[in-house]
């Protein structure tokens, strides 16, 4: 575990930077076998849009509708892995953003580039958001246990707000593990987040079988109507948030000893389908623990008391901070770049070691400010992955349909899997569009309350 911990450091690191090797990607470090590959896919993937599922569930209108659309998004999820590594293999790169420039040409491949910070800056939100709730559970239980009455007598003063206790864990723990150039911290504790997915999981179905009878709910598995179907439509997006690994999924390619296409797609299927299992289960089980009073993040349906939850809230919390770090590095990377490169190009290719540190310093303040301010006014977190899941269509359908379309003008297969393959990659672009209109559409009126 230690082994694949580093290896996954590395490959987070070797995301801010590009390379040039074209007949085979390459890149410097371990190379992955396929379960270090499938590992790492899973750590990319579970996280924490697991806590949104049972409310994905009840909103999509029962159980029936909402592994339906889960099914069939799976279909363009595995597509989109298969042809982000048929795309990394013609074009020599190891990175996303230089895999979209080199095959679909620098204009798209700048859009990439700004829609990756984006994504990534959303990310950080939806992270901090999670942790504030957290953080608003364990302060309630913790009032409970010691004054011995219910959170509700508890009177208000700005330093026993949970929102306090969050500008202080930024400030005084987030920020400094997220200066370094590199986040050593990551490579102990890696493997934090898919314990925690797995625990919390595996909590929720026990909870389900040992609540007592009078607190479960009655649920339909499937409701119908026009209204079910659009509400259906609309959690796309969390699905999209829940599986998305696709970023990462060029960087882990890029790193396997076998790098052939059918071996590719092999670990791409099983990744998905350990995804599926865990997301299903959680999402099934919560939805049918609390029926339409679940919360979007099912965490904070239970009670603060509730000593199996206490630990998997206290294991989500501590994995969100210290991945945290690691989202922040590769978004500022990426900011970072052109500024270093603007400075050569004025001083004369050289640029100092005081610039390069004031210069990160400055972005990682600002890109904590900036994420810790919309987590405190914006703290439902089912708005925040509404707005992460239409930017999440970009990696998992506009891209890779791009991609897709772009290699079959010039590489060389035949005509019919030329028609085929293009006419895929225009069905996967139209569907990522649709679903960025649509949740965007949603995510921006949610936030400004009109609905």
């Amino acid at each position: 575990m230690e082994e694949l911990a580093r290896e996954s450091i590395s490959l987070l690191a070797s995301a801010s930077a590009s390379a040039s090797a074209k007949p085979r990607v390459e890149v410097a470090g371990p190379r992955l076998g396929s379960m270090g590959a499938i590992f790492i896919m899973l750590k990319s993937a579970l996280g924490a849009g697991l806590l949104n599922f049972p409310w994905a569930f009840e909103r999509a209108g029962g159980i029936h509708s909402a592994l339906t659309v889960e099914l069939v998004s799976l279909v363009f999820l595995v597509s989109g892995l298969i042809i982000l590594g048929y795309a990394t293999s013609i074009s020599g790169q190891c990175t996303y953003q230089a895999v979209v420039k080199e095959v679909c040409g620098p204009s798209i491949g700048q859009l990439c580039e700004i829609c990756f910070v984006f994504n990534l800056f959303m990310i950080s939100v939806a992270f901090l958001v999670i942790v504030d709730d957290q953080l608003e559970k364990l302060c309630d239980s913790l009032y409970e246990l010691i004054t011995g009455l219910p959170d509700t007598e508890r009177p208000y003063h700005f330093y026993t707000d949970q929102r306090f206790a969050l500008v202080l864990l930024c400030a005084f723990l987030i920020l400094p593990i997220s200066t370094p150039k590199e986040i050593s911290i990551q490579k102990y504790i890696s493997v934090l987040g898919t314990l925690a997915a797995t625990y919390l999981t595996i909590a929720i179905i026990i909870k389900y079988h040992t609540m007592h009878s009078v607190l479960l709910h009655i649920t339909p598995l499937y409701s119908s109507g026009i209204s079910s179907w659009a509400s259906t439509f609309s959690v796309i997006p969390t699905i999209c948030f829940g599986y998305q690994c696709h970023e990462a999924s060029i960087a882990i390619y890029s790193s396997m000893e076998n790098q052939r296409l059918t071996h590719w797609a092999f670990i791409s299927v099983i990744t998905m389908i350990i995804c599926l299992i865990i997301y299903t289960l959680t999402g099934v089980y919560g939805y049918l623990t609390f029926g339409k009073d679940v919360k979007p993040d099912i965490l904070m349906s239970y009670m603060g008391d509730d000593i199996l939850m206490l630990i998997a809230r206290l294991l989500f919390g501590i994995s969100i901070i210290t991945i945290y770090p690691i989202i922040l590095l590769l978004g500022r990377s990426v900011i970072q770049d052109p500024l270093l490169s603007w400075r050569r190009r004025r001083c004369g290719d050289v640029v100092t070691v005081e610039f390069e540190s004031r210069s990160r310093y400055t972005l990682t303040f600002l890109w904590i400010t900036a994420t810790l301010l919309i987590a405190v006014f914006v703290p439902d977190i089912s708005k925040v992955i509404s707005v992460i899941g239409g930017i999440s269509a970009f990696f998992i359908f506009i891209f890779p349909g791009l991609c897709l379309m772009f290699a079959m003008q010039s590489e060389p297969v035949s005509c019919k899997a030329r028609v085929f393959l293009t006419v895929w990659g225009v069905v996967t672009l139209l569907c990522g569009a649709f679903i960025f209109g649509q949740s965007t559409a949603i995510a921006v009126m949610q936030l400004l309350g009109n609905i």
